[in-house]
């Protein structure tokens, strides 16, 4: 599944994990994204968006 918000174009973070060793390796902060129903202009569409645009009422489901 795609991990960018179709609403607010929310995208993956980079950064490294740094374990007790501190041996470096890189990772990825994905936003958590959901598969919604949501209507379009009057018609349902599925639509990947973030919690945080559900929360604040950014979509109408």
């Amino acid at each position: 599944m795609a991990a960018v918000c179709d609403i607010c174009d929310k995208k993956p973070g980079f950064g490294n994990n740094r374990p007790w060793s501190r041996k470096i390796t890189k990772r990825r902060f994905d936003p958590n994204i959901q598969r919604v129903r949501a209507k379009v202009d009057g018609t349902p569409k599925r639509l990947n968006v973030c919690t945080g645009c559900l929360k604040a009422g950014k979509v109408s489901r």
